[in-house]
């Protein structure tokens, strides 16, 4: 019985794992167009920065500009999916701040409405993990999605 229950429950993880996937690659190409925008033009990713009142704007566009490429590929590959949710969520609490919070909630005012949605989804890899189909458990195997 025990074996029996263990097997239903690796099958049910398997919509759950599906859905984290496409989560991640969602989210990864949510941040691709505002990423290549920063990393084409670093001088005007500074210049925007220092216009909106970031502290340190040169060394906060660089590193801005380096977590969100490096998060595209991780979490494309589910490669340290936890450490680098982390970062982007830091990234999006600026951008909130920064950004959006001027225009209230609504996307239609440029406000904080997507920014947050991906502050939450970030949260969700953060806490859960990768899911069963990326690197993190291929290389980091923790039991939990066998």
């Amino acid at each position: 019985m025990r074996d029996f229950l263990a097997e239903i429950r690796v099958l049910l993880s398997y919509p759950q794992n599906i859905i984290l996937l496409l989560a991640r690659l969602a989210v990864a190409y949510g941040f691709s167009m505002p990423a290549l925008m920063k990393i084409e033009n670093l001088e005007a990713t500074r210049l925007w920065f220092e216009s909106l009142g970031i502290p340190f704007a040169g060394f906060s566009a660089y590193l801005v500009s380096a977590v969100e490429v490096s998060g595209i590929v991780l979490l494309v590959l589910g490669l340290f999916t936890r450490y680098i949710s982390i970062l982007l969520a830091f990234v999006m609490i600026g951008a909130m701040f920064f950004v959006h919070f001027q225009h209230g909630y609504s996307v239609a005012n440029n406000g904080i409405e997507i920014t947050f949605y991906y502050f939450i989804f970030l949260s969700i890899f953060a806490t859960f993990g990768a899911g069963k189909f990326s690197l993190d458990q291929i290389l980091f195997k923790r039991g939990r999605y066998e």
